[in-house]
């Protein structure tokens, strides 16, 4: 029998060290929200694939849409000879996107392609150079989108130099002291300091912060930056790599605030696990690119875009955003009775199934404590629980478990978090 160790050192000897495993376990097969190793152990999985499993692993519906495609044809290259479910799933999303103008779709094949692209149409748009992104936002692993990312370790340390006209200002995050008020300020003095509004092509934020942290952008602070976007003639991404496709409770996480974007990213869980991506934008906006200036031999997979609406389909059959906000529900009130027993959780927080907890030292200064956070993960892994840590500060636990699990298997997983956190806070 192989086992964890074997390819743990096969993979020390064949894979570049500089991608990092979270846990030295190996998957042989998954069902919904559920992982088995090549050991035969069971896991919970509340990782999702770092939010791609909305709809769990191998999805019975998105698993038959794709066996019928592969059974016609996997490959064209839409640019060469295009083909019907590219048309289609761009019908399908320019229809469910926010705001009434008419909307435009382009696939692409991974998030930080989406976002790349997005800077491209917005730059294209207003024939202007400068982006502003946000403390703490994750946006890829591109030089483009890495100097985008408001986070340097691990992601930005040795990169650099990053593209130029990039700017960040804070993101509000009421637990650690910033205000919105203070963000939209920083936002003034930045418009004094650095680059005048009038050279700023897009502002680009996460509805949700993901690898940030799961913080959650006020509603009203997001009708403010759109208000001073309109005033200024900039246009205001929203990336929903991680916060979109139904994690939230809608299909856009920016139909919370009522917010309209001018441009939206998607990936990761719009397809059930088969890589795509997308922009979805005001279609003014997203003609402003000649033809020939967008695209990708393998954007818009016939693969991924039978996934994509399959997984739209399977949205409305099994009712994935009413669920997934009485999971979100479900967790948060959990969560909140740990905290009332565990005072190194210092805050709860999350919008619909997406949903976190920061760990904070006991003492009176509220220090993040990201050795309690790594802890927590191992003890749960080795109990059967895959967890995600996350944050600045590396200290948020984040919970994106498939919408699809049953309560029962997911109050499993939050017992087992629970029967952790009293074994390592009991000295």
């Amino acid at each position: 029998m192989t086992t964890n160790s074997d390819l743990l050192h096969r993979r020390n000897q064949a894979v570049a060290r500089g991608v990092a495993n979270m846990h030295n376990l190996y998957a042989d097969h998954a069902e919904n929200a559920e992982i088995w190793d090549v050991e035969g152990k069971r896991y919970i999985d509340f990782a999702g694939g770092i939010g791609v499993l909305n709809t769990g692993h191998r999805h019975p519906k998105v698993m038959a849409a794709v066996q019928a495609q592969m059974e016609r044809y996997t490959h064209t290259c839409f640019q060469v000879m295009p083909y019907e479910p590219y048309v289609a799933l761009a019908e399908r999303l320019n229809q469910l996107a926010p705001g009434d103008a008419p909307k435009k779709s382009l696939f692409l094949t991974t998030g930080a392609e989406a976002v790349e692209n997005a800077v491209k149409i917005a730059r294209a748009y207003t024939g202007r150079p400068a982006i502003i992104a946000f403390n703490g936002g994750y946006h890829g692993r591109t030089v483009m989108t890495l100097g985008l990312t408001g986070k340097v370790a691990p992601y930005k340390v040795g990169f650099g130099p990053f593209p130029a006209e990039i700017y960040h200002v804070p993101f509000p995050i009421a637990v650690h002291g910033i205000s919105s008020e203070q963000s939209l300020a920083a936002l003034q003095t930045l418009f004094k300091a650095d680059v005048e509004p009038e050279r700023v092509a897009a502002i680009i934020i996460e509805p949700v912060q993901g690898e940030g942290g799961f913080y959650v952008a006020p509603n009203e602070f997001l009708r403010q930056l759109r208000a001073l976007c309109d005033q200024h003639g900039i246009l205001l991404i929203a990336d929903e790599v991680q916060a979109g496709a139904g994690r939230t409770g809608k299909v856009f996480a920016m139909e919370h605030s009522g917010v309209v974007p001018d441009l939206t990213t998607l990936a990761k869980s719009i397809a059930g696990g088969f890589p795509i991506s997308a922009v979805v934008g005001r279609a003014d906006i997203m003609d402003s690119v000649g033809p020939g200036g967008l695209g990708g031999t393998y954007a818009g997979s016939p693969l991924g875009c039978a996934a994509a609406l399959a997984v739209l389909d399977v949205f409305e059959d099994e009712r994935i955003l009413q669920r997934s906000l009485e999971l979100g529900e479900r967790l948060q009130g959990r969560l909140r009775q740990m905290a009332q027993r565990f005072s190194c959780i210092g805050d709860v927080r999350g919008l619909g199934s997406m949903v976190a907890m920061e760990l904070f030292k006991n003492d009176s200064a509220r220090t993040p404590d990201p050795d309690l956070t790594k802890a927590l993960v191992v003890a749960a892994a080795e109990r059967g629980l895959i967890l995600l840590s996350c944050g600045m500060y590396g200290n948020t636990i984040r919970v994106l478990v498939p919408i699809t699990g049953s309560n029962e298997l997911i109050d499993e997983g939050l017992d087992i978090m629970e029967s952790c956190l009293a074994s390592l806070t009991a000295a």
